[in-house]
């Protein structure tokens, strides 16, 4: 291990020069950020100089260790969430889940996972918490009368996610261990979920009822009111505009794509992607582009949004599926459920740059960062 952190070290941005004569025995180091001027006095200055240099790359190194992202990816087919590297696209572990898992989140320390085990011909009533580091199911924590969880998230250290079959969203608060809140949307197949970055705001889609549920916080004892919004056939991917301003919504079943003013709660324009089956949903960064998954038609289509038309479609590979987007908007992650394979997508070119194997179905993911 130590020799691993020191090389990390280095990797990070190792330099060092005698800035005075050497029997002056003045040294300046920089090992990424961490930088500073040594004065070493006696005989051995050079070998002192050596060892105060390994201590810092082995501070650096584990700096560097704990800050290294990771790529969670749910395999459904195979009931366990692989921890990949994403820089090499190694997987560095495999944790076990419930049956058919589909969705997960992580806490906003890196530290834990938090999986929705949809379940395939029985409905699942599970979520799995797993420790990230270690690569550890941790506890599975039993949802008594909720069944099919899905769409999931995690908010002030509480997992808010979908029980579709219950046509709710519920909370489950993991200091307690218990689910603690129940909102009901009353729509067939509450299947995604997700919060407005203010928290104020809440949408699903509903599948079944072909409508998104618009959630509002408001002052009083209901906390809570509810718009329903029409859209096409079988809304499931969703994602709000980085600007908060609009969210999309890719229809399922007669491909095409609302777009739905979150001030005015009303669909203000919609587009045919052309897809099958739309399956997720995702906005860059800078807003600037959206990527839709199509199962059925094996197709990654990319949209330029002030356009609002298609720019490009990929083809993947068999039933593309979950996507990620990095935080900073250089790739996109494509989990390949039919290949049990990971497209990796350069968002500047536009072109497949690797694939990762993860498992058996690779469908829902995550982006880690240990803090």
């Amino acid at each position: 291990m130590p020799d691993n952190l020191v090389e990390q070290g280095r990797e990070a941005g190792y330099k060092e020069e005698n800035v005075e004569a050497p029997q002056a025995g003045v040294f300046r180091y920089q090992v990424g950020s961490i930088a500073g001027t040594l004065r070493i006095e006696g005989e051995y200055q050079a070998m002192t100089f050596q060892i105060i240099l390994l201590g810092i790359l082995l501070v650096a190194g584990s700096i560097i260790q704990a800050q290294t992202p990771s790529l969670l990816v749910l395999n459904k087919e195979e009931n366990s969430l692989a921890i990949v590297d994403p820089l090499s696209g190694k997987v560095l572990g495999r944790a076990p889940t419930g049956e058919a898992p589909h969705e997960v989140a992580a806490s906003a320390d890196g530290k834990l996972a938090f999986v929705a085990n949809y379940g395939a011909r029985d409905p699942g009533s599970t979520i799995s918490v797993i420790d990230v580091a270690a690569a550890k199911e941790l506890r599975r924590v039993d949802l008594g009368p909720l069944r099919r969880p899905h769409g999931i998230t995690v908010v002030d250290g509480k997992v808010y996610f979908t029980a579709e079959v219950n046509k709710l969203i519920a909370r489950y608060d993991p200091a307690t261990n218990q689910v603690d809140w129940l909102l009901g949307t009353g729509q067939n197949g509450t299947h995604m979920l997700l919060f407005s970055k203010d928290l104020n705001h809440i949408f699903t889609a509903n599948i079944g009822s072909d409508c998104i549920t618009a959630i509002d916080r408001v002052s009083g004892p209901l906390g809570w009111t509810e718009t329903v919004i029409p859209v096409g056939k079988g809304p499931e991917g969703i994602d709000l505009s980085p600007d908060g301003k609009e969210l999309w919504a890719a229809h399922s079943r007669d491909g095409g794509v609302s777009i739905i003013d979150v001030a005015e709660k009303k669909v203000v324009a919609s587009l045919n992607a052309g897809t099958k089956r739309s399956n997720r949903l995702k906005f860059t960064p800078d807003g600037q582009r959206v990527l839709i998954s199509d199962l059925e038609g094996d197709d990654l289509v990319v949209v330029d949004v002030p356009a609002r038309k298609e720019i490009k479609r990929m083809k993947l590979g068999r039933q593309p599926e979950g996507i990620l987007i990095t935080p900073d908007g250089s790739r996109a992650y494509v989990a390949v459920a039919g290949d049990n394979q990971v497209a990796i997508l350069d968002l500047k070119t536009l072109e497949v740059t690797g694939r990762i194997s993860t498992g058996a179905g690779p469908d829902g993911m995550a982006w880690v960062e240990r803090r």
